[in-house]
């Protein structure tokens, strides 16, 4: 059998290079400034979605033209923002923070559908919500509860919250989806992703905090056009594909398992007691939100 005929091992090459993205987020400090590898990524994302999609992309053009103002709320906001964040974040927090709170969003997925659509909550689900929101608390505050009564959060940890709730409300919005088709509906996106990020990268120049990438940034940029980008794009949709939307969507809960075996094997980061202990209750919330699917 094709590794592409495997769902549970391209589910699980896709989280690792999720994970790898957090990783190479931290790598990129002092090699490429955030906006730079923003920008950057989706050139080359894009150019490699006009060589497999570029004559789909033209066929559908009409849907693509009549859903443009949707598609461009959509590109900026779960693309070129989440992505925005997710680098900035890099600058303040840790790849194993990342991790961790990258791994909330199934939960926020499942809050954001009930405050939307109203989609049904179980009394489980609601538990889960509450232990994986008490998870990605203790995280931010490093364990300590006078972070909490003092409000003084790490400001990456913050960033990648956000990231993750713009994100997730992207998700939510996914139900509404256009009928286009999943190759050209992605380089739609991409390509609102790249213009919307260029007013980012103009706003950094300005402020003179812009990076060109030395060697190691275009190799960091590579890996997340490439991989994160690119790759796991089409491996989660044949995951997808292969097994349905509820049963890929759990594997997201590996990405910050990989983060914590990563961040201290690559980087050297420390993993702390509140690491594990939150890491232990993002993912048992969703466990237990997951026991409580109707």
């Amino acid at each position: 059998m094709r590794l592409y005929d495997r769902p549970y091992l391209i589910l699980a090459a896709t989280t690792l290079i999720w994970a790898g993205n957090a990783i190479a987020s931290r790598l990129a400090i002092g090699h490429v400034s955030p906006m730079m590898l923003t920008t950057l990524r989706w050139v080359g994302t894009l150019s490699l979605m006009i060589a497999i999609a570029g004559g789909a992309f033209v066929r559908e053009w009409p849907q693509i033209r009549a859903h443009w103002k949707w598609l461009a709320i959509m590109g900026v906001v779960g693309f070129t923002g989440f992505n925005a964040l997710f680098y900035l974040a890099a600058l303040y927090t840790t790849a194993v923070n990342i991790g961790i709170i990258q791994g909330s969003i199934p939960v926020m997925v499942l809050a954001g559908a009930y405050l939307v659509h109203r989609t049904a909550v179980t009394p489980l689900q609601g538990i889960g919500i509450v232990v994986t929101i008490v998870g990605v608390a203790l995280l931010a505050a490093r364990g300590d509860i006078a972070v909490l009564t003092g409000l003084a959060f790490n400001l990456g940890d913050l960033l990648m919250l956000v990231a993750c709730l713009g994100y997730a409300a992207y998700t939510v919005a996914l139900r509404n989806r256009p009928p286009i088709s999943a190759r050209p509906f992605f380089m739609a996106l991409a390509l609102v992703a790249l213009v919307s990020s260029l007013p980012l990268l103009a706003a950094e120049t300005v402020h003179g905090t812009a990076l060109w990438p030395d060697l190691n940034g275009w190799l960091i940029i590579l890996y997340v056009a490439v991989l994160p980008g690119f790759v796991a794009q089409l491996f989660f949709m044949r995951g997808v594909e292969l097994i349905g939307p509820g049963r890929a969507g759990l594997w997201v809960n590996l990405v910050p398992v990989w983060s914590a075996i990563l961040g201290p094997l690559i980087l050297g980061e420390v993993f702390a007691w509140y690491h594990a202990v939150a890491l232990l209750l993002v993912l048992g919330g969703i466990a237990i939100a997951e026991s409580g699917k109707r």
